[in-house]
């Protein structure tokens, strides 16, 4: 079961990599009207996300970036002043933590402690999620919300 688990995100963020086919720093960067973030902070966002989903409650070390903490939580937009304080990831940064998260959070974290009994992510809607496999499950769900977030910010971008 784990490595369906395991599969499926690999799979899930080959989908966000081929979606940022085609974007460039210049889009990257602009916001669509009636937006408040960009390409980038979507792509910042995924990674940042996927990293507390799949280390924070076994209490595994996150690889993050200085500034991702603060740059890319869960209501931060590249117009808030914070964004101005910390460096901008560039794209092929931002592609390469991408690529290589899947396959390290497949390494890092023991299939035999997917299903500990761990504190609680409560998520920005309310749900609990009460295990590492639960907290994979649903950043597979978060990555996809985002995923079409970023399909339909190309499309904005690019009338």
């Amino acid at each position: 079961m784990s490595t369906n688990l395991f599969d499926q995100m690999a799979f899930i963020r080959s989908q966000t990599l081929e979606a940022m086919e085609g974007v460039t720093e210049e889009l990257a960067d602009r916001i669509p009207v009636g937006f408040r973030n960009n390409l980038r902070w979507q792509l910042g966002h995924v990674y940042t996300v996927t990293e507390k989903f799949a280390f924070a409650q076994l209490k595994l070390p996150m690889h993050l970036p200085e500034g991702f903490m603060e740059r890319f939580p869960y209501g931060t937009s590249p117009l808030d002043d914070i964004a101005n304080s910390f460096p901008m990831p560039t794209l092929p940064q931002l592609e390469s933590l991408l690529k290589e998260q899947p396959e390290r959070i497949r390494a890092v974290l023991p299939s035999s402690r997917l299903n500990e009994s761990v504190p609680t992510i409560t998520t920005s809607t309310g749900l609990g999620l009460l295990t590492p496999e639960q907290s994979l499950r649903y950043n597979m769900y978060h990555e996809g919300l985002h995923f079409g977030i970023i399909s339909v910010y190309k499309r904005l971008l690019s009338r």
